[in-house]
């Protein structure tokens, strides 16, 4: 079990520190959908490695609980490299980032409001999370909590949909 949620772990956690990477290389302007569609895909990983461990290893049956706890152990290594590969790129590549990133939140701000106090409040709320980010406790929990609801809600799907029992064998049945 533990070789099986490393393997894929470690699988989904290169895709997702790939997918992460190149997005930035490309500066890519897709935002959210594109990190979250990449993440989803890497994540389904989640998927093939608690199947794999089912079919292969367990003589094609799994409780609920151990589906689960297969699916987020492999979320959680995945979840790992993806907070590391951002660290690295965040301080090594580009420490600007949320300076950058604030930026353009408040002038999408301005151009959206047309409310002053809705504004005040808003350019507040951007300051706030751009100087918490200077904190790398922040910025290691902001980057978990990118990934880690997307990992939960697939392992909780993955888990239902691959759970199944011991069917009784046919010599239990007539002795029955």
């Amino acid at each position: 079990m533990r070789r099986n949620i490393l393997v894929f772990g470690l699988i989904s956690g290169g895709l997702v520190g790939l997918f992460l990477v190149c997005g930035t290389l490309i500066n890519f302007k897709g935002g959210a959908w594109f990190g979250y569609s990449t993440m989803i895909v890497a994540l389904s990983l989640i998927y093939v490695g608690v199947r794999n461990f089912r079919d292969k290893y367990n003589e094609g049956v799994i409780s609920f609980g151990k589906a689960l706890a297969i699916a987020m152990g492999i979320t959680l290594i995945a979840s790992t490299i993806y907070v590391l590969v951002w660290l690295v790129e965040f301080y090594g590549f580009m420490p600007d980032f949320m300076d950058k990133y604030a930026a353009m939140l408040a002038q999408q701000a301005r151009a959206g409001s047309h409310n002053p106090a809705d504004l005040q409040k808003r350019l507040a709320e951007i300051e706030s999370v751009r100087v918490a980010y200077r904190n790398p406790i922040v910025v290691v929990l902001y980057t978990y909590a990118e990934i880690l609801p997307v990992g939960i809600i697939i392992s909780l799907l993955t888990a239902l949909l691959l759970k199944r029992k011991r069917q009784p064998s046919p010599v239990s049945a007539l002795t029955a």
